[in-house]
Parts: structure tokens; C-alpha cells; sequence
């Protein structure tokens, strides 16, 4: 795979109703009702919201074989008000139901974690290969009649896998993993493929963007060496809402579409279904441009493995590079040179860019980074550090600091930056790109780096050109930037600059939430939220929104909030506590993976979820 140049991956087509995908076709975007799918007028009217933003398939989901009947309602009001998107139907745990769906929906997605294994008890259990085997047969034989099903009717299947409902037969044998991941999604495979069924998609989801991106990379890996190319759905699971959510969602799904893998993606958000498309739109647009650019010529470091890359060995310079979370570093200049930023300490810079002036007043304890000629002139020195443009590389030595910042790219001369950052181990690199890929140029400038046995700790710095009711935008295209520099492993710092109306407050705010969506530094409390589907029993957005209110300033807390079973304790499986829908109106609570209360009235879920957070609290803080 060619990590410096953009194509996409090469995937064959499939026939989804009349929306192909895979092949040459567009990365096709997508969402999922919240409705019944017992209530026929009600999904009928919200499909057609998510197909009017520019939805081009709508899933459904179907826990029964009444819902996958109903889907032929659906279908026929959908049709009848003219809109010919397909429809997709969402099965877990029951083989029969999606037997049934795919005589009326256009694709049909299975979870190998329950279609035929029992629900995840977490348990550890014992095969001899034998035994395995012949569990492989009990999922042929339930499957191969329903490929036939499928073939019969022209519908499309999706393996769906979710790192939060892997079966405890593969959780046994692999381990909760990226490589049981990707087994778990071959074993179904390998079926397709002995029984020549083509129109398949398939995709592994997780709420962890780390096991998201590497899972996925493993799984492109594996299917090239079994002559597989079956197009991919991505898409990360329980991302949450507002910013948190869609940076998260970037940050996985940027990270393959700009490696070109992917062929059509959803982003999961707690919000109405229709709010999905835009984010989504503007994702694969925005990852699009790269097409047909110039070439990059970069060469790989042989000791970079791109499925499972490690964190790039670097010396530690003060604060940054080494063991070190990765730094911020925000551009304050002129009138707006103060580090106070309205999402508080947590989220104040570690270094701030001046330019030309330092600010009258300096913050005890603010670190502050100025343009070499004026570092020079300065009589106090302390907590300020210079920054140097490639030309004037020469200087580093003149210049006496603990820490110096040299920005460079791409394509500049190797020989002389090489011997500069060998004579000089306090240099911290910026990388810069202003090219039409720079993920590609930047990964270009840090393998070289690797290769010629350089350890300086590197910033990457990306560049912007928003207005303050752009944000979204911004947010978007600055996390899908930085999330394969992220997985590869390459980051020790980010520098996210605008040259627009944004505020800087944003601009840090922005960074840190890229940092905790890619799990290198945490910042704030972490939620991890499913959007909701026809299985969610209560009021989920309210709900949302009651304990985030309750518990914003609960830095490196994670607390999971999941409409329904099916993902819930497995996506939460390193959440600190859970909130689970566990029928109409009735919550289960838990602590990690252990369920501490089951069946709580929805009225008072919250609170008991909020006490029990409060005397674990009084408990450690006693103990």
C-alpha cells in the first residue's frame, strides 16, 4: 500500500437496490431511523428527512420477525411518495429475522457476534480445535441457506461487526482484540466467498477510534492476502453528540478515508438521524479533494508496520516527545496573545505562538514561543523559546535555549536539516504542508526522519481558512488530518492555526478534543453515547444531556450511555460506569463491566447513576 499518494482502494461492486456501491462508485453516505420499525408512518416520514438531507441507503432496525415484515410497509410508502433509496435492515441475535428481512429490504446486515453464537457473557470458554470447527459448521449451516435467500431476491448482505458484541467463542480463542476483530469478519467471509456470493459489504465498528483504525487496517490486510476486495462500510460507534462526536467520528473515518479505504460511511451521532448526513457529506468531500495530486515521493521506513505501528521512539526536549502526552500549541497573536480560554485550565495551551511581540503581561507559569530575531533581543528569557523557518537553519547554533522549534517540509534539503537535528537533540520539528495531501507529504518528511535515525520530537502543524460560523467545518477537516498521523503513531504535539474569524479558544479547544478522540491525552469527561435506534426504550437525548450537565467537570471519567443491550457493556467494556436501556422505561446500571443494578425506573436512572458515581468518588478519596 502506497501510504504517501491518494487512491482509493480498489473494491468490487455491489448492487444495493439501485444505489450501487464499491468500485468507482461515490463514497455513498448513510443513516438509521430512531422510530419503531412497527410504526410505519412514523419511519416512513423520518427516512424520508435523513433521504431529503442526502441520505442514499436508510437502516432500519429489526429485533423481530413482525418488524421485518413491516419493512414491506415502509418500503411500499416510501415508493409510494416516490423515493426509491434503499432500505436496509438492522438484525442481532436471531437468524430467522434476517432470513425474513431480505425478502423486503434492499441489504441485509448481520452481526457475526450473535448471529449464531449465544450473546457475550464475557466468559472464558475452552476448545479443543475440533470443537471450534465444528462451531464454524453450526454458522455455515445457518448461513449458506440465507446467502441463498439473499441470491434469490437480489439482496445485499452487510457483515457488521462491533467491537462491543464480539462473541465469547472468539473473545476466548483471540482475545478482546483487533485481530479477533478481523477473524470474527473472515470466518463469515470465507463462507461468501466458497459459495461465490458478491454482493457483500462489511464492516467493523468500535466506540475506541485506536481499535476502529487498526482493526479496519488489519482487515484490508487480510483480505488482500485472501484475494478478497469487498467493499467497506466505516464508521465509529457511540461517538456522542455535538462537537465531541463529530471530532470523534473524523478521527476514526478520516483516518481510512484519507488511506482511501472506505465505500460508503455513517456517522453515528446521539441527535436526530437526519443531522448525520452534512457531517458525513462534508467528511467525504472534504477527504475527495485529495484526488489526482502531484505525486509525493516518499519512501517508508522498513521498521514501519502500518497495520500496528508503535509510537515513534523520540527523546524527551522539556515537555515534549518521549513518554509525554502529546502538546498543544496555539497561535496567539497581537491584542490575543492571553492563554485564557473559556473550556478552562484543562484546555489551556502548553506553548503559545507570539509572532513578533511577547504579550505586556505574561501568565506565571505559560510557556510562550516567539520568532527567532526577537527571542534574541529579549533580556528575560524565561518561559520564552524560539522558532526557526527552514532558512534559517544555519542560526540554531548562534542561538542560545533550551528548546529551540524549527519548521520544516517535505522536499527540503535532507543533508542539511539531517545534520542540524543530529548537532542539535534541544530541536523540537514543526512539520508544515501546504500541499493538496498532506497527510502524504507530512507521513513523507517523518519517515525520512525515521530512516536517517533522527529522535526529535515532532508538531504537526496544520493550517486553516475558516470563519467563526464554520466551525464545524473546521473541526471536520482538522481531526481527519491528524487521525492517520495519530495511528501511525507519529504525534507529539499538534498546532492547529486559522487564518479566519475563529476564536482561539475554539482553535485549542479544537486540538484538545482531537487528542482525546484519538485517546493520546484526556482533557475532559468522555462519553460514550449510541445514537438510538427502534430498540431504545427511553428518552435518550434528555438523558444525555442530564448526566453530561451533571458530571462535565469529572476529568477522566468515561461513562457510557447505550439505548439498548446489544453493544452496551461491550462498547463500555473500559468505561468507568454504564447506563443501559434494559426495556420499556427500565435502566441497568453498571461499574465497568459488572452490573450493579438492573431494571431501575427511568425517573430515577440518573440520580442513582450519579450517587453511585459519588460514593465511589468518597470511597477512593477515603481510601
Amino acid at each position: 500500500m502506497d501510504i504517501f499518494n491518494y487512491t482509493r482502494r480498489d473494491s468490487s461492486v455491489v448492487n444495493v437496490g439501485a444505489t450501487p456501491l464499491g468500485g468507482d462508485n461515490p463514497v455513498r453516505i448513510q443513516s438509521m431511523t430512531t422510530t419503531s420499525t412497527n410504526d410505519t408512518e412514523g419511519s416512513v416520514e423520518q427516512a424520508i428527512r435523513i433521504i431529503e438531507a442526502g441520505g442514499e441507503y436508510v437502516r432500519l432496525t429489526t429485533q423481530g420477525v413482525r418488524e421485518a415484515e413491516n419493512l414491506k410497509n415502509i418500503n411500499a410508502g416510501l415508493r409510494s411518495r416516490g423515493y426509491n433509496t434503499p432500505l436496509v435492515a438492522d438484525v442481532h441475535f436471531n437468524p430467522h429475522v434476517a432470513d425474513v428481512a431480505a425478502l423486503y429490504a434492499e441489504k441485509v446486515r448481520i452481526n457475526p457476534g450473535n448471529y449464531v453464537d449465544p450473546a457475550r457473557t464475557f466468559k472464558k470458554l475452552e476448545y479443543t480445535d475440533e470443537e471450534y470447527a465444528a462451531e464454524l459448521q453450526k454458522i455455515e449451516k445457518q448461513f449458506v441457506p440465507f446467502l441463498n435467500i439473499c441470491r434469490e431476491n437480489h439482496t445485499a448482505i452487510r457483515i457488521g461487526v462491533n467491537h462491543g458484541s464480539l462473541s465469547d467463542r472468539i473473545m476466548s480463542r483471540y482475545g478482546d482484540t483487533p485481530a479477533g476483530i478481523v477473524e470474527s469478519c473472515m470466518e463469515f467471509l470465507r463462507i461468501c466467498k466458497r459459495e461465490n456470493f458478491t454482493d457483500v459489504v462489511i464492516s467493523i465498528k468500535a466506540s475506541n477510534t485506536v481499535v476502529m483504525v487498526q482493526s479496519v487496517r488489519l482487515l484490508v490486510e487480510a483480505m488482500d492476502k485472501e484475494g478478497m476486495k469487498y467493499p467497506l462500510h466505516l464508521g465509529v460507534t457511540e461517538a456522542g453528540e455535538g462537537e465531541d462526536g463529530r471530532i470523534k467520528s473524523a478521527v476514526g473515518i478520516g483516518a481510512l478515508l484519507s488511506d482511501g479505504i472506505g465505500d460508503t460511511i455513517r456517522v453515528s451521532l446521539s441527535e436526530e438521524p437526519e443531522a448525520e448526513i452534512p457531517v458525513a457529506r462534508h467528511l467525504v468531500d472534504y477527504v475527495g479533494k485529495k484526488q489526482g495530486h502531484m505525486l509525493i515521493p516518499g519512501k517508508a521506513f522498513e521498521g514501519f508496520c502500518w497495520t500496528s505501528p508503535e509510537r515513534r521512539k523520540t527523546r524527551a526536549v522539556m515537555n515534549i516527545g518521549g513518554d509525554n502526552v502529546p502538546v498543544v500549541i496555539s497561535s496567539r497573536l497581537g491584542s490575543d496573545a492571553a492563554p485564557a480560554d473559556a473550556a478552562g485550565k484543562d484546555m489551556t495551551p502548553d506553548y503559545i505562538y507570539t509572532g513578533q511581540t511577547l504579550p505586556a503581561e505574561r501568565v506565571a507559569g505559560q510557556r510562550y514561543i516567539v520568532d527567532f530575531g526577537v527571542y534574541a533581543d529579549l533580556e528575560d528569557k524565561t518561559g520564552v523559546y524560539p522558532i526557526f523557518p527552514y532558512n534559517a537553519v544555519p542560526l540554531i547554533s548562534s542561538v542560545d535555549a533550551p528548546l529551540k522549534f524549527l519548521v520544516l517540509q517535505f522536499g527540503v534539503d535532507t543533508d542539511e536539516y539531517t545534520a542540524c537535528l543530529k548537532s542539535h537533540p534541544e530541536v523540537v520539528v514543526i512539520c508544515v504542508s501546504n500541499h493538496q495531501n498532506r497527510l502524504g507529504e507530512q507521513r513523507a518528511l517523518l519517515h525520512d526522519m525515521m530512516s536517517a535515525g533522527l529522535t526529535n520530537p515532532v508538531v504537526f502543524c496544520q493550517m486553516y481558512r475558516h470563519s467563526q460560523d464554520e466551525k464545524g467545518n473546521f473541526q471536520l477537516e482538522a481531526a481527519a488530518d491528524m487521525g492517520a498521523l495519530m495511528f501511525d503513531g507519529l504525534t507529539d504535539g499538534l498546532w492547529l492555526m486559522n487564518d479566519g474569524t475563529l476564536a482561539a479558544g475554539d482553535i485549542t479547544a479544537t486540538a484538545f478534543g482531537i487528542l482525546q478522540a484519538a485517546r493520546l491525552r484526556t482533557s475532559k469527561t468522555e462519553y460514550i453515547s449510541c445514537p438510538g435506534c427502534g430498540r431504545t426504550l427511553y428518552d435518550l437525548r434528555s438523558t444525555i444531556a442530564r448526566i453530561k450537565e451533571a458530571t462535565k467537570d469529572m476529568k477522566g471519567l468515561k461513562i457510557g450511555i447505550m439505548g439498548c443491550i446489544v453493544n452496551g457493556p461491550g462498547e463500555m467494556a473500559d468505561a468507568d460506569y454504564g447506563y443501559v436501556g434494559a426495556g420499556r422505561g427500565k435502566i441497568s446500571l453498571y461499574r465497568r463491566k459488572e452490573c450493579v443494578e438492573k431494571n431501575i425506573p427511568e425517573a430515577e436512572a440518573v440520580d442513582k447513576l450519579l450517587k453511585l458515581i459519588e460514593s465511589d468518588r468518597a470511597a477512593n478519596a477515603a481510601g
